[in-house]
């Protein structure tokens, strides 16, 4: 395995009973790089994730993580990554500081005292530290366990769904960190539903069902997507959706905002499809760049 890539795993699988979790999933991420997971619920980003950690223990596949073998030093892994779960895992009775000391105790670190004071600085908690956990915003919460994430000082970390029911701020401020410890040589892997946090990412990965389906760069993902996507927009453009859904050419129909978003992958058939609206008064039509947005309804719609 290249000693460039913090994770270079092949066809990790994962079964649970008769469900397939995860399904020969590749990914290999360079160091200090952040990388976007994406999927719906029920994709096996979770169990990816846990599996990559040493949480779980492969069914199929081979690799490593920070160059630890991922089938056979799992006990080594955990103790190399911080990984932050989905849902606010510490204890809500007890104050900020107080649950940084604990997890410190758990890790056996060194100048513990040193080790909170430092952390609690650098993720802006020293204010709040006599705060208790329960009495958080969703926000600082988050902060507070992105903290303890940091205490034993991990070279990846490995972010399931961190930034779900907070404030758009707050989400801002946590990307912002993020890539402050990135630029410190810190690789970090984070799954997210929000398609602008998936454009903070140097890559992403798109899993459905299990599968790995698309990766790269934003822009190579929807170029790989090969829509096209077209806007119509006007006073009354609302009464055209059902019309020209299922119609040929049109993969996707809906609407973003006050605009209807009409995308396929047929160019000349949508663009039949598409024509005669040019003629109805008071409605605009353009042709627009796909977003990610468009990219993964339609690699959802896809799959069904």
């Amino acid at each position: 395995m290249a000693s460039d890539l913090a994770i270079d795993v092949r066809g990790l699988t994962k079964h649970f009973g008769k469900k397939v979790a995860v399904d020969h999933v590749d990914i290999a991420v360079p160091q200090g790089e952040v990388w976007g997971f994406l999927g719906p619920n029920g994709s096996g980003k979770t169990t990816t994730i846990r599996m990559l950690c040493g949480l779980l223990h492969p069914d199929d596949g081979r690799g490593t993580c920070l160059g630890l073998d991922v089938i056979t030093q799992s006990e080594q892994i955990k103790r190399e990554v911080g990984y932050m779960t989905q849902k606010f895992s510490f204890w809500e009775d007890l104050s900020i500081r107080e649950n940084l000391e604990f997890v410190a105790r758990l890790y056996g670190l060194p100048d513990r005292e040193a080790k909170v004071d430092h952390t609690l600085q650098r993720l802006g908690l020293v204010k709040r530290q006599k705060q208790l956990a329960g009495e958080l915003s969703g926000g600082w919460k988050q902060r507070m366990a992105l903290a303890a994430c940091m205490l034993h000082e991990p070279k990846l970390l490995l972010l399931d769904e961190p930034t779900a029911g907070v404030d758009p701020k707050a989400r801002r401020d946590f990307w912002e960190e993020i890539h402050a410890l990135s630029e410190e040589g810190l690789t970090v892997l984070v799954s997210t539903h929000y398609m602008d946090e998936a454009e903070r990412c140097d890559r992403i990965v798109y899993i459905l069902n299990g599968k790995l389906i698309a990766k790269g760069t934003v822009n190579e993902v929807i170029a790989q997507s090969g829509l096209t996507t077209f806007v119509l927009e006007g006073e009354h453009v609302r009464r055209f959706l059902q019309k020209i859904q299922g119609q040929p050419g049109v993969d996707y129909a809906g609407f973003f905002g006050a605009a209807l978003r009409v995308s396929g992958r047929d160019r000349i058939a949508l663009e039949k499809t598409i024509a005669p609206y040019k003629n109805e008064a008071g409605v605009t039509v353009s042709e627009t760049k796909p977003n990610l947005e468009d990219v993964f309804i339609h690699l959802q719609e896809d799959a069904k």
